[in-house]
């Protein structure tokens, strides 16, 4: 049986329209993200798992909203990254 490959789902504070995108760091259980779309229509959640995928070297389809649509406080689950390589790769 083939194992299952690892997964990970991050805690984010978004913060839409800022002058660029960009990781943060922690504040308490989440990771404070800033995005550059404003948030209307869904483009600073667009923009922010489009950073998210590249800035942690992952496919476009491997991070995804889970929960938070028009909220600032949202949960991202990235597949095929368990929780310490992310925190590796995000150098939080």
């Amino acid at each position: 049986m083939t194992p299952e490959p690892p997964n990970c789902t991050l805690s984010i504070k978004a913060v839409p329209g800022a002058p660029r995108d960009e990781v943060c760091g922690w504040l308490g259980d989440h990771l404070k993200v800033k995005v550059h779309a404003p948030a209307v229509e869904g483009k600073a959640n667009d923009a922010l798992l489009r950073f998210l995928a590249e800035t942690l070297e992952v496919p476009a389809r491997s991070v995804s909203l889970l929960r938070g649509e028009t909220a600032r406080l949202k949960v991202v689950r990235i597949a095929g990254l368990g929780p310490d390589e992310v925190r590796r790769r995000l150098g939080v």
